[in-house]
């Protein structure tokens, strides 16, 4: 495995803090439950994205870029990581954004604006269709353009979530705990196909359970073959003696609800167990359906009281302040009487 000559950006704040979760873990009755918080990673208010981008930007900087582009959906953090990344190292940046652009900016779109960065509104077009039209735009002004793929989910992305998980098992070892499960959002893929590399490389005994967040295609090829196509290849990028079939896959699919960025009665119940138990917060989109999908697996025994489970945060809490009126808030909100 070899892959210390690959370019790299430091961007974040590494290693982000592993703790664990005693007060949810009573709640739910066991199991144990633990967090990767990478929420905490400081670029931009934090994500996963930043692994991703520090390998993703360091090769957009050894080929000489001085224009970035990528795209997302108008809550996405990996845009809003990306904007402040290009910020931060004076590489102009222009997102290709889902839907139309609303009277008032919140959330994440509110910070990528302060980023200084170019947006252009794509209607339905939330994954990047718009782009290469851009790009030849771009070309002719005279711009060095780089594409920044769609959630960061490169092979170079893939490969900051193997970094990540030999950053886990050095955390997991100097404490002396053991893991059954690692339990993580998953939408572009790279943070999956980066995990399961992982896993395979340092010979963990981890069930690796992305819960799917978005129905949707990527580049025209189903999510599952894509995830599996985008591993082989890290791992093939690395010299890793590792191949992937369908059985090393673990997709679930069964909290897509109504679909991406939906908010409902399972989004609603995780951000706020997870905020009234721990103080930490999810997000409506990514983070708060994987944690609703976690909190059901205990609850109906596929995760069981024995197992000891990571729950991989990716941040994403900018997109709470943009969903106020899909959250409920009726919980434990109103001052007791008196």
């Amino acid at each position: 495995m070899d892959y210390n000559h690959l370019p790299r950006e430091p961007l974040g704040f590494f290693p982000t803090p592993l703790i664990e979760l005693k007060r949810l873990s009573n709640a739910l009755g066991g199991p144990k439950i633990y967090m990767k918080r990478d929420d905490n990673t400081g670029l931009a208010l934090g994500g996963n994205k930043t692994r991703k981008l520090e390998f993703i930007l360091g090769d957009a900087l050894a080929k000489g870029a001085d224009t970035i582009i990528t795209a997302g959906a108008i809550q996405s953090n990996h845009c809003r990581q990306t904007a402040a990344a290009a910020a931060s190292l004076g590489l102009e940046c222009h997102l290709v954004l889902g839907g139309e652009e609303p009277a008032l900016a919140s959330g994440n779109l509110l910070l990528d604006k302060l980023f200084g960065c170019h947006i252009h509104w794509a209607g339905a077009n939330r994954k990047g269709e718009d782009i290469p039209r851009i790009v030849e735009q771009l070309t002719s002004q005279g711009k060095k353009v780089y594409v920044v793929p769609y959630g960061g989910s490169s092979e170079q992305g893939a490969l900051a979530f193997v970094e990540a998980f030999k950053e886990l098992e050095l955390q997991r070892q100097s404490i002396g705990i053991s893991l059954t499960h690692i339990v993580f959002a998953s939408s572009s893929g790279g943070t999956q196909a980066g995990l399961m590399l992982g896993n395979k490389i340092f010979n963990s005994p981890y069930q690796i359970v992305a819960i799917n967040i978005d129905k949707g295609e990527t580049d025209k090829v189903s999510f599952d073959q894509y995830t599996l196509a985008l591993a082989n290849s890290t791992a093939k990028l690395i010299g890793a003696d590792c191949e992937f079939t369908a059985s090393d896959l673990i997709l679930n699919s069964d909290y897509v609800g109504e679909g991406y960025g939906v908010v409902g009665a399972l989004e609603n119940e995780a951000i706020a167990m997870t905020a009234q138990t721990e103080g930490i917060l999810v997000d409506p989109v990514y983070t708060g359906r994987a944690m609703g999908g976690l909190i059901d697996m205990i609850r109906t025994g596929k995760i069981k009281e024995t197992d000891s489970v990571l729950f991989w945060h990716t941040g994403g809490a900018p997109a709470l302040f943009a969903y106020a009126t899909e959250l409920d808030l009726a919980k434990k909100t109103s001052n007791p009487e008196v």
